[in-house]
């Protein structure tokens, strides 16, 4: 049996209006390149008729797998899940409103097989999401972005992305890292990060699974991908710095209330205000200290992260 070209996760929330659709366009492209692929389909706890959709699918297609979670976990949730079960040399993550085209992969294929790129995300140069709602906020979430991680790409969050099968196999996405999957590779150790530009369809079915509530979620887990990257593995390396500083500073203060006190007026120590910095600067940088003992121990004994309880698993 010749090796997978392609895997193709498809992550998806009340999206039944659209499945047939896209995976009889997934199937056209890959016929039409001769491709070795498979697509998995990761229902994210769908409440309409979705899950029975995807049992057509799979009976019809041989090359379709699913997997359901027995509830909502998020789009980190399904894509660790898809990373996890694919098998392809090139994975492809496109979102199931339709709004991706099918017709990108040949040449995001293209890019990370003969161009060796470890990842290629897609760029919505036009994009046909309302202007104050969705194009502004995300133009500049991605200027922060750019500014913060050094990454180059236009739009960091789009959903059509490639990636070189290793890559996958090395990131933990969790919580709502998925957005930083960039990010996290590039921390992995992949450097060749590059884009396309890619069509943006209008939605033809459903509606936008995203709220308001990502302006507040972005910048959030913006920091906390950062934290990760740097000091996942060495937390006491962050920790430590903060309190050895408060520390320092501290004996320094310590030592002008000494010789104040020596050489000075009569003026208490206690009454001088130096006297108070001093002292929270010993119990911050104490309680820094622990807090990095405490995050250490914690990060070497962590459990499971990405543990979902899933319902039903097809193929």
């Amino acid at each position: 049996m010749a090796p997978l070209q392609i895997s193709v996760i498809v992550s998806l929330l009340n999206e039944e209006g659209s499945l047939k659709e896209l995976m009889a366009w997934i199937a056209r492209v890959m016929q039409a390149n001769d491709f070795t692929y498979e697509v998995i389909f990761i229902d994210d706890g769908s409440t309409d008729r979705s899950w029975e959709i995807l049992k057509e699918l799979t009976t019809e297609y041989e090359q379709a797998k699913a997997v359901k979670f027995r509830r909502n976990y998020g789009k980190s949730a399904a894509l660790y899940t898809g990373f996890a079960k694919a098998e392809g040399a090139v994975v492809i993550t496109m979102d199931a409103d339709l709004q991706d085209s099918p017709d990108e992969i040949p040449e995001l294929y293209r890019m990370i097989t003969e161009d060796g790129y470890d990842l290629v995300s897609g760029w919505k140069k036009k994009r046909y999401d309302p202007v104050l709602t969705k194009n502004l906020p995300s133009k500049l979430y991605n200027a922060t972005v750019r500014m913060a991680t050094g990454i180059q790409l236009h739009d960091m969050n789009c959903g059509l992305k490639a990636y070189r099968n290793a890559v996958v196999k090395s990131v933990e996405v969790y919580g709502e890292m998925h957005r930083y999957i960039p990010v996290l590779a590039k921390y992995a150790g992949f450097k060749k990060i590059g884009e396309k530009p890619v069509v943006h369809q209008e939605r033809k079915y459903g509606v936008s699974k995203f709220g308001i509530e990502r302006f507040i979620r972005g910048p959030l887990d913006l920091m906390s991908v950062l934290f990760l990257c740097k000091f996942g593995k060495r937390p006491m390396h962050f920790f430590g710095m903060v309190g050895l500083g408060f520390l320092a500073l501290w004996g320094l203060l310590s030592l002008y209330l000494v010789g104040a006190a020596i050489f000075g007026s009569d003026y208490p120590i206690v009454a001088r205000p130096a006297f108070y910095i001093d002292l929270l600067c010993f119990l911050m940088g104490t309680g820094s200290l622990l807090l990095g003992c405490a995050t250490e121990l914690t990060a070497r004994t962590a459990s499971e992260r990405n543990a979902y309880l899933i319902e039903e698993t097809i193929k």
